[in-house]
């Protein structure tokens, strides 16, 4: 596995055109990245987290636009993302009826739009990628699998797993380690939180109000 520094994105980007998963890190922790319509890269990822095909991969998009293009958005989704995007906040939306469904990523999709590290990555790719935290996942987790924090937990990770990561963009240490946030956005009907995460329920709250108060 290679180590990489952040300056060096743009082979990041060419091992993930090439088809390889990549570790990339977050305020949150270490995320393993692959093109999101490369069916062997997502399936690598399942794969290495032991992850069942019912628990989807997260789907990361440059723009609301680019979400637009393929999925259903309600007035609260586009308003969520409007304000909080990008960012951890991860939106749960219908796909639209003439989009091709991605592999690996669900119905509804879990949509985010990474800022940082991740976000210049996602740029400098040009097409939406497909990601889950570097770690065994639940139910196959005990309770000494954590979600990496350093690169050097990424290369822990890669030797456990038997992983195969072709690089890690070193970017230190990932202070929160804690989930996105997750809100459900079904089309025609008022958002809902799932999950609290690192975007409080509160600024999520303040959103949609104010996006209510804007479209008024």
């Amino acid at each position: 596995m290679d180590v990489l520094t952040t300056t060096q994105l743009d082979t990041a980007a060419e091992l993930l055109g090439g088809g390889a998963v990549v570790a990339v890190p977050t305020p949150r922790w270490y995320m393993l990245i692959a093109r999101a319509a490369d069916p062997a890269a997502a399936a690598t990822i399942l794969r290495v987290k032991q992850r069942p095909e019912h628990k989807p991969l997260l789907l990361l998009v440059d723009a609301l636009s680019t979400a637009e293009d393929r999925f259903l958005l309600s007035a609260d989704a586009c308003t969520l993302a409007r304000r909080l995007w990008p960012g951890d906040l991860a939106l749960r939306l219908p796909w639209r009826t003439d989009a091709k469904r991605l592999p690996a990523i669900g119905a509804p999709a879990l949509v985010g739009c990474p800022d940082g590290i991740l976000g210049q990555l996602l740029h400098l790719t040009g097409e939406p990628l497909s990601a889950a935290a570097c770690s065994i996942s639940t139910p196959a987790a005990t309770a000494d699998d954590h979600p990496a924090l350093t690169a050097d937990q990424v290369a822990a990770f890669d030797t456990q797993a038997a992983a195969g990561i072709a690089a890690v963009v070193d970017g230190g240490i990932c202070p929160q380690g804690r989930h996105m946030t997750i809100v459900d956005c079904p089309h025609g009907q008022s958002a809902r939180l799932h999950r609290e995460g690192t975007v409080h329920s509160r600024a999520v709250a303040a959103a949609l109000t104010e996006g209510a108060s804007d479209v008024g």
